[in-house]
């Protein structure tokens, strides 16, 4: 059995910490999609209205808005849901780039001795 090493050990510990942000990245993308879809369906059933105002939720309440304000405001919702994805998404890569490197470091020295897989 090979000796574990401070170093050894750090890089355990980083491996963790960047295996936990990788689920909760996970989430936030899952969230993130799901978000812009729903801007998308609702921007889709505006097409479809012949109203001039619509009912728009600000907060917990129903104001009555002219359509092509509430256009407007989805069209703003949906560039700032697709930014934070792409962001997202860039760090999601960054972390399985970096798990790879330190998977790679682990199992060059432990060989079957450490297991880094989530099954």
């Amino acid at each position: 059995m090979q000796q574990v090493t401070w170093e050894d050990q750090q890089n355990i510990n980083k491996f963790g910490r960047l295996n936990n942000r990788f689920h909760e990245l996970e989430d936030e993308i899952k969230f993130a999609k799901e978000t812009n879809e729903n801007l998308e369906d609702a921007s889709n059933e505006l097409i479809l209205t012949d109203e001039d105002m619509v009912r728009f939720q600000i907060g917990e309440v129903f104001a009555h808005v002219p359509k092509e304000e509430v256009e407007d405001r989805i069209e703003q919702m949906k560039d700032v849901t697709s930014k934070k994805l792409e962001k997202l998404e860039e760090e999601k890569d960054s972390i399985v780039a970096h798990m790879a490197e330190l998977k790679k470091i682990l199992y060059g020295k432990f060989k079957d001795s450490i297991n880094l897989e989530e099954d």
